[in-house]
């Protein structure tokens, strides 16, 4: 089974192709993922591997880690555009996640007042007061939306909730509006015997839609870049990319590619 986990609360910085210089924020275990999604692309692997055995990090954990680092960095010299939370799994799911995010607002004004921060999450959790009013404290809220169309996203995102639609999280992502960065992977394959592809006319019309009914700041589309858990997948190139960001921006849309 792929696993690429990150061993620590704070890790890199890496050159994050929509982000920039990015500082990562993992608030899962550090020998395990606990996800709400199962997605068949996810770099950290599949959730059968357990969440571990070191639990979530503690706050005073995170506020050390990151007072840490940051204070090393700055003494180097070294430049940093972001903040992100991402990591072993879905960030949200931590159970001090909106005391976390308040922690990470402080010390990066306290060493890096200029860089944003930004959080990576899959949307299962955004229809929660307390998680959406962290999520608005972020400079970048970027919201999972890998198809418009449940069946399509049910297999690539493989959610553990068997209630969870498309259009049940379209309805959370038109309450942040312009405030969300929706985020969609684009990719094909096969997958227990079905095809998946959420290029085809009629999921980019879904999705156009979709973002329509939105309203957000700016989408951004992507491809694998990483080796996947699942081996039947393929990435997109760059002219589909584009073409799907075409149409999105003959509608008016700000939007950004990663191939």
């Amino acid at each position: 089974m792929q696993t690429v986990l990150f061993h620590s609360t704070v890790f890199g910085p890496i050159h994050s192709r929509r982000l920039g210089v990015s500082l990562g924020i993992n608030l899962l275990p550090d020998d395990g993922k606990i996800c709400s999604f199962d997605c068949i692309y996810c770099e950290a692997g599949f959730n059968a591997q357990g969440p571990g055995t070191t639990g979530f990090p503690s706050m005073q954990r995170l506020q050390a880690d990151l007072r840490a680092k940051l204070s090393e960095m700055k003494e180097a010299g070294s430049a940093l555009d972001v903040i992100t939370f991402s990591g072993n799994g879905e960030p949200t799911l931590h159970p001090q996640f909106p005391q976390a995010v308040d922690i990470v607002i402080a010390v990066r004004d306290e060493f890096y007042p200029e860089a944003k921060i930004s959080v990576l999450t899959n949307s299962t959790q955004i229809d929660r007061p307390e998680i959406a009013v962290a999520l608005r404290k972020a400079d970048n809220a970027i919201l999972k939306l890998d198809s418009a169309v449940t069946s399509t996203m049910r297999l690539i995102d493989r959610p553990n909730s068997p209630d969870f639609t498309s259009e049940r999280v379209i309805g959370y992502l038109e309450n942040f509006g312009e405030k969300a960065i929706v985020q969609t992977m684009l990719l094909r394959g096969e997958c227990d015997g079905h095809t998946v592809d959420n290029t085809t006319p009629e999921e980019v019309d879904a999705l156009i839609d979709a973002v329509s009914r939105i309203k957000p700041r700016e989408v951004m589309l992507y491809t694998i870049d990483r080796p996947t858990p699942l081996k039947t997948l393929s990435k997109v190139s760059v002219d589909d990319l584009e073409r799907v960001a075409r149409k999105l921006r003959d509608k008016g849309f700000n939007v950004a590619t990663a191939g």
